[in-house]
């Protein structure tokens, strides 16, 4: 039986006329009662804690807010980036013996967030292709010379081969020849959000051709595991070795010329298919890397894919498990290296990216202003790609406590729903709604009120994405009686890293409880005529707050095909404040004392890192364990490697049905 409806309600389907016109046709209503029954999914005794961030993204290194301090560094004092910027000037290979000078700090920042992409990335002016061609001879044929094993193996019947000798051969060719001919182009998109600029990210360990990706993944996940603040080996002295879970993966896969890329060009291009570019290619390989050479792992591994949204749909996975009491740990991240000639075009040939002529046009100007390519809810004109690796350690509460884990926040509920019916599958639809109206209504369980929150947008910069979006948050936020629900959207200085991309998101949202920063959109000066907010405060400079009067934080992310994901965070004091209450004063107290020996120890990776004296973790070939290092028995399996055992469950969980 259903319960009768209850509290206010909006038609959607009263949008401004400037709404796009699948919007016009919708006909549902984001009511409390109907996210009400959702938030009871979420009545869980276990709450998975953020215990540790690390990432790499054009904006820096995420560990200890880092990225976050590059993005609002204009609204910092030099002591408190001073750190961050001799952090980039190491990354970057540049030199910092003399101080941060002026001409550095300008150096890094040319250096960092969107920008035209650098040739040490790839030139953008002069893009390897081939084209086709047809040979006519100007007489009866043409000849040329070559060595024999160029030949191909079917000789085609109007070619005649004479042999000069044992390693050249003559060809005489009766009629036309088909070739391809080497040659170059120009992208027609020049900005994007590159890692920075002289950083190498398969530098500190044995990288063995590895496709970029996976480079970014060892270094962003080894820096979350530095950052602990103690050792992997103490958290499985607590644990069994299987209450892990690794969900990481690439929405787009690997795509170089050291994995899928190179391996479906070789051929056309002359070469061979490696016997590495196969396996490399898989999109859960970062799951499968931090398993193997980072943490290693016997737990739940894979990776959830969902589009732009794939870094929400991981997250939810490692809530639930340990939420469910399957996991006390979970890593979670995504690593994309979108950045690459070929996905570039397949998204400007779908008009999704900003084109430099756009950008220009935007500015009434003959030059293309790389910086402000990324505009959300402005007059803009697409996205612009980025490539990002961001790592989270989410921990079950208690033994969070127990270890003294640094609290950075919570994850209250992650939400996914899909679009239905549409018209065209990379549109956007209606699930979007549902999800951050089940985000907002958990939201006003926890805190009390709503418009206690933020929202950390999708905010891609496309003129589409401005309009839907916004009318979705304006929506809820009428709905939930929030009057100035504050946006951030940060692809405005990162860029839109597809599958990672809610990584940034939560990387800048830590950070700005941390610093009491909401970071606003400064590639704007205005907002788009057709951008709903009247119960929006669409933020287009920084903004100081207090940190108690936002303790929830939604992050929201969208998907082609309707992938729609709406995460919601809750602060470090008001993840203390919960813990206080389910454990005790004296618990916490303990706990304290048990956080400054971990605080001092986090300081320390920090410095060193600073200074370059950390190397990433890979433990290539170590703790290898065979058939040998396996006891099985009806209880349960031990594994040589690790002190506590495996344990099965021993009662029946379907009795009630025996």
């Amino acid at each position: 039986m259903n319960p009768r409806p209850t509290g206010k309600s909006h038609n959607l389907a009263t949008s401004p006329k400037n709404m796009a016109q699948s919007s016009n046709h919708l006909h549902i209503k984001v009511i409390y009662y109907v996210s009400f029954i959702f938030v009871l999914d979420y009545i869980v005794s276990t709450l998975p804690v953020i215990v540790s961030l690390g990432g790499i993204s054009s904006a820096g290194r995420s560990s200890f807010h880092h990225a976050f301090k590059r993005i609002v560094s204009s609204v910092l004092d030099f002591n408190d980036k001073q750190d961050t910027y001799l952090d980039l000037a190491q990354l970057m290979g540049l030199d910092a013996s003399n101080g941060l000078t002026e001409e550095l700090m300008d150096a890094i920042e040319q250096g960092t967030l969107v920008r035209k992409i650098g040739k040490d990335l790839f030139d953008v002016n002069k893009i390897y292709a081939q084209k086709k061609a047809v040979l006519t001879p100007y007489q009866e044929g043409m000849s040329f010379t070559c060595k024999t094993n160029q030949l191909p193996k079917l000789v085609p019947d109007h070619w005649e081969v004479t042999q000069i000798n044992d390693k050249e051969s003559e060809v005489l060719v009766t009629g036309q020849l088909e070739v391809m001919i080497p040659d170059t182009y120009a992208s027609k998109v020049s900005s994007g959000g590159q890692l920075p600029s002289g950083y190498d990210p398969s530098a500190g360990y044995k990288s063995l051709n590895h496709p970029r990706g996976l480079q970014m993944t060892v270094q962003a996940a080894s820096d979350a595991i530095l950052s602990l603040g103690f050792d992997w080996k103490d958290i499985l002295e607590h644990i069994n070795p299987d209450q892990i879970s690794t969900y990481a993966g690439s929405a787009l896969a690997q795509v170089d010329d050291s994995s899928l890329k190179g391996q479906l060009q070789a051929q056309l291009k002359g070469g061979r298919v490696s016997s590495k570019q196969m396996a490399l290619s898989l999109a859960e390989m970062p799951a499968d890397f931090i398993n193997s050479y980072i943490i290693n792992s016997v737990g739940s591994t894979g990776t959830n894919m969902g589009a732009c949204a794939s870094f929400l749909y991981n997250l939810r996975q490692g809530m639930m498990d340990i939420q469910s009491g399957v996991a006390k740990v979970a890593i979670i991240g995504n690593a994309e290296a979108a950045l690459v000639p070929e996905l570039m075009e397949g998204f400007r040939a779908m008009s999704a990216l900003a084109e430099d002529k756009q950008i220009a046009a935007l500015d009434d100007s003959d030059e293309c202003n790389n910086r402000r390519a990324c505009r959300p809810f402005s007059t803009n004109a697409g996205f612009t790609m980025a490539e990002s690796a961001q790592f989270l350690v989410l921990m079950d509460d208690e033994l969070a406590l127990k270890l003294g884990a640094n609290i950075l926040g919570s994850v209250a509920g992650v939400f996914i729903n899909a679009d239905a019916n549409k018209k065209s599958i990379s549109a956007p639809g209606i699930g979007n709604y549902i999800t951050v109206a089940k985000a907002c209504a958990l939201a006003k369980q926890i805190v009390g009120d709503a418009s206690k929150t933020f929202v950390q947008a999708h905010g891609t910069g496309t003129p589409q994405n401005r309009v839907t979006e916004s009318h979705i948050l304006n929506e809820v936020a009428k709905t939930f009686d929030i009057p100035n629900w504050p946006i951030c959207a940060i692809k405005s200085y990162v860029g839109h890293s597809l599958g990672a991309a809610a990584g940034d998101q939560i990387m800048t949202t830590l950070g700005a409880w941390h610093y009491g920063i909401l970071p606003g959109i400064e590639t704007i000066d205005h907002i788009a005529d057709d951008v709903h907010q009247s119960n929006l405060d669409i933020l287009m400079a920084h903004k100081q707050v207090n940190v108690d009067d936002y303790p929830a934080c939604l992050v929201n992310s969208k998907g082609f095909g309707g992938n729609n994901a709406t995460a919601l965070l809750l602060s470090p004091n008001q993840t203390l404040e919960m813990l206080a209450k389910k454990f005790g004063d004296v618990a916490i107290g303990e706990y304290s004392d048990k956080n400054t020996i971990v605080l001092a120890k986090c300081k320390q990776y920090d410095a060193d890192k600073i200074a370059g004296k950390v190397a990433p973790i890979y433990e290539f070939g170590q703790s290898v364990m065979s058939h040998d290092d396996v006891t099985l028995t009806q209880d349960g399996v031990s594994l040589t490697e690790f002190t506590n055992s495996i344990k099965f469950n021993t009662t029946n969980p379907y009795s009630d049905y025996s």
